[in-house]
């Protein structure tokens, strides 16, 4: 694998495969074993153009437990605050011999301009509104480490569909894999023909869409996107969109709860629903690291 920019070129056995192979890690990590250090020696690095957590710290993680050296940099730590482009500093890192280059970038399709000018491998780590690959393989991982199956679940997907990067991602994944995906959100917050370009069902109610779901899913409320009025306020939202115990009733019995963080607690997700035995939000994290740890293995640069 060259690179990995998106859901939508990545082919189903492919996915698969990084999904046998994070079970061989997530194993690893669970017993203590050590990774195999099959990128001792080599350099990955981290361009974080947006805030990170999660995926930045599970992809240091990842590629550490692999062996490999890993150079973070932020925009207010590059010579992006002098006005280099973006491409004059990746060219320059790929000089120092890079074997990947993990890419977060606020402009939807900026990994794809990295990769259509560079022979490092590069990783979509989130871009703009258009894709978070990782982040779907990780939650298609974690629903299939505890269901034992992703063909025939159903998923509903709540919350801000227009702006997420995490519902497009998944919709393509968990389709691919034989899931029953559904999303919901407030009507503006949903994106026209969202359905049919993904082969997903859609709601303007929660209501409809969490109606016998196997998995919720709720996606955070992305403050830093919304103009104008999309959204009345947060206690609105809340009150007709964010995921409940109450509202869970709907789902089937045992449903579990998932989100890709950073939660606003009492805004999509009741605070202890998120703490709940049925949450996977933690085993979310997790699986991140087992996840990137195989896609950076599988990346020939």
């Amino acid at each position: 694998m060259r690179h990995l920019l998106g859901i939508e070129e990545l082919d189903t056995d492919k996915a698969l495969a990084l999904l046998e192979r994070a079970e061989f890690h997530g194993k690893a990590a669970r017993t203590g074993e050590i990774s195999p250090g099959s990128l001792r020696g080599k350099i990955v690095v981290q361009l974080f153009f947006e805030a990170s957590t999660r995926t930045r710290a599970s992809f240091e993680a990842a590629a550490k437990r692999l062996g490999a050296d890993v150079i973070n940099l932020s925009p207010s730590s590059s010579s992006v605050t002098k006005g280099e482009t973006l491409l004059d500093t990746a060219r320059n890192l790929e000089a120092m011999k890079s074997h990947a280059m993990v890419l977060r970038h606020p402009t939807s399709g900026a990994p794809h301009f990295l990769a259509r000018h560079l022979r490092t491998s590069i990783v979509n780590a989130g871009d703009g509104t258009h894709e978070h690959p990782t982040q779907a393989l990780l939650d298609a991982f974690t629903i299939r480490q505890r269901l034992g199956r992703i063909a025939g679940v159903r998923v509903a997907i709540c919350g801000d569909i227009s702006h997420s990067r995490v519902a497009r991602s998944n919709a393509l994944l968990l389709g691919k894999l034989g899931a029953e995906v559904r999303v919901a959100g407030p009507r503006t917050l949903l994106p026209p023909r969202f359905g049919e370009a993904f082969g997903v069902r859609v709601f303007d109610r929660l209501e409809p869409a969490m109606e016998g779901a196997d998995v919720v899913m709720a996606l955070r409320i992305q403050r830093e996107r919304l103009v104008g009025s999309l959204l009345p306020s947060t206690r609105d939202y809340s009150r007709s969109f964010g995921i409940t115990r109450a509202r869970m009733r709907l789902a089937k019995p045992g449903a579990l709860v998932m989100h890709p963080g950073p939660i606003n607690r009492g805004v999509e997700l009741e605070g202890a629903l998120a703490d709940a035995p049925e949450s996977l939000v933690l085993e979310q994290v997790e699986a991140g690291v087992a996840v990137r740890a195989a896609v950076l293995e599988a990346l020939e640069s």
